[in-house]
């Protein structure tokens, strides 16, 4: 009965934890700016306040439309069953599942992007057009850290990579090249300050929510909760190479797991609440930034 207790607890920490890390992120702004803030459930409030509205769909919009937050939402789900979580591997572990994992984000933006260029709406093509420029400047960085840590573990399944490279001899400087690059693609890949605000809504530095603007009601739950899961798979992995390696038990690996990923949130939160968003012809040499340094960590092992 532990095993499935186990694999029960970490299915509900994959599910249910990410947006309760969306509110500590937005409860750390909150207090930094002196303010009470919303509660840390508000994002399962606005999740269930959408889902039980109804969805208005435009005369020109296609079949496109309506399966961008679903297969997103899709996409991000199967994500997360190759992703290893608290120490445990994923239900869909296999060698090279890391490429996978990079591509099947990638689905998830994909259709995000031809669900806003179906609208028709050129402010929503502006959106898409720059979504889909800071992605290919960040997915390098990404498989450059990917790449780092299978040589590192000396095994390319995701699960062996976040759990043997920090254990690995003189991993030390290599892992923080890549801890510092996989936190800055995550800030990019979600749509976080310093390169998108989710809070405005002026046109000019919009980039995700201006593609989702025609979404609302069940659709726009999709789209958030995929976000939210989105952003727990990048802080997921960060996480797993920051676990103790002496800590051998499952049930205390989980609960570190979730404090580390709580940390990072409130680190987010930091982040946004002392430092501006960047112009966004400062983005490219932020991400370029974060490929060069997993790179250099990528040096580091293969010498």
């Amino acid at each position: 009965m532990i095993p499935v207790a186990l694999a029960l607890a970490h299915a509900a920490l994959a599910l249910l934890w990410p947006p309760l890390l969306l509110g500590l992120i937005g409860r750390v702004k909150a207090r930094l700016a002196g303010r009470v803030g919303p509660p840390l459930v508000q994002p399962y409030r606005d999740l269930r306040k959408l889902l039980q509205k109804g969805s208005v769909y435009s005369r020109t919009t296609s079949w496109l439309f309506r399966a961008g937050p679903v297969v997103g939402l899709a996409a991000v789900l199967c994500a997360l069953l190759i992703l290893p979580v608290g120490g445990r591997p994923g239900p869909l572990s296999f060698p090279g599942d890391f490429v996978a994992l990079v591509y099947l984000l990638g689905v998830a933006r994909f259709f995000t992007v031809l669900a806003a260029l179906d609208t028709g709406s050129s402010f929503e093509g502006m959106g898409a057009a720059r979504e889909v420029t800071f992605s290919s400047l960040a997915e390098p960085g990404l498989f450059f850290c990917l790449l780092a840590l299978g040589r590192m573990a000396s095994g390319w399944s995701l699960s062996r990579m976040i759990s043997l490279a920090p254990a690995s001899p003189g991993a030390g400087p290599a892992l923080v090249l890549v801890g510092v690059a996989l936190l800055v693609i995550a800030l990019a890949e979600n749509a976080r300050i310093p390169v998108d605000d989710p809070a405005t809504h002026l046109e000019l530095t919009m980039i995700h929510e201006v593609m989702v603007l025609d979404h609302g009601g069940p659709d726009l739950a999709l789209i958030s909760y995929g976000a939210a899961l989105k952003l727990f798979v990048f802080l997921a992995l960060i996480a797993g190479l920051a676990l103790p390696p002496g800590l051998v038990d499952p049930g205390l690996r989980l609960v570190a797991f979730a404090a580390l990923t709580a940390a990072l949130a409130v680190a987010i939160g930091l982040v946004e609440s002392l430092m501006a968003r960047l112009r966004l012809v400062n983005v490219p040499q932020l991400l370029v930034g974060a490929a060069v340094l997993s790179g250099f960590g990528l040096i580091l092992v293969l010498r």
